[in-house]
């Protein structure tokens, strides 16, 4: 018997390290989805680089007490899944609220963002937003407006000077 508890607890320490070293971690209810709908959902998730895990919920429970993210405890009610993603932040959100949109079966039920718990609604926030990449060329493009407009005054100088001189 000592041996079964020591197994859970052991998995209740894997749930708790993937939890805390997650960057994104979605929660989500997938009641109602066919097999077939979940093997698309989890190839989704896989080909981005995130895990897609289903764990009984008193295992999580005592794994997020472990982490100190008790908060998303409440939620952990009926069948639930968990995306872990260690590399994006907003990946997991986006893909999640892609297929939830899609298939109503799927519900998002509350997130943690860079170990900050997140409710659902905030979680569909951040899934609206751009990726790393999108955001970065945004900056730039802020960054770029000032001096392309200095370039075009002193090319407008440049011709104006030009006009005259002719």
């Amino acid at each position: 018997m000592s041996n079964v508890i020591e197994a859970k607890k052991q998995h209740v320490d894997v749930i708790s390290d993937q939890l805390k070293n997650s960057v994104s971690t979605v929660l989500v209810d997938y009641r109602g989805l066919s097999v077939a709908e979940m093997t698309e959902l989890r190839k989704q998730l896989r080909d981005a680089g995130i895990e897609f895990k289903v764990y009984k919920n008193t295992m999580t429970r005592r794994a997020a007490e472990q982490a100190e993210l008790s908060e998303i405890n409440e939620f952990l009610t009926g069948p639930n899944a968990l995306a872990f993603s260690n590399e994006d932040v907003i990946a997991p959100a986006k893909i999640l609220n892609e297929f939830a949109k899609a298939h109503e079966a799927l519900e998002i039920k509350a997130g943690i963002i860079e170990g900050t718990f997140t409710s659902a609604e905030d979680v569909k926030a951040i899934a609206t937003l751009p990726n790393k990449d999108g955001l970065v060329s945004m900056l730039l493009s802020v960054l770029q407006a000032p001096v392309r407009n200095f370039a075009y005054a002193v090319k407008a100088i440049g011709e104006e000077k030009e006009n005259e001189e002719a």
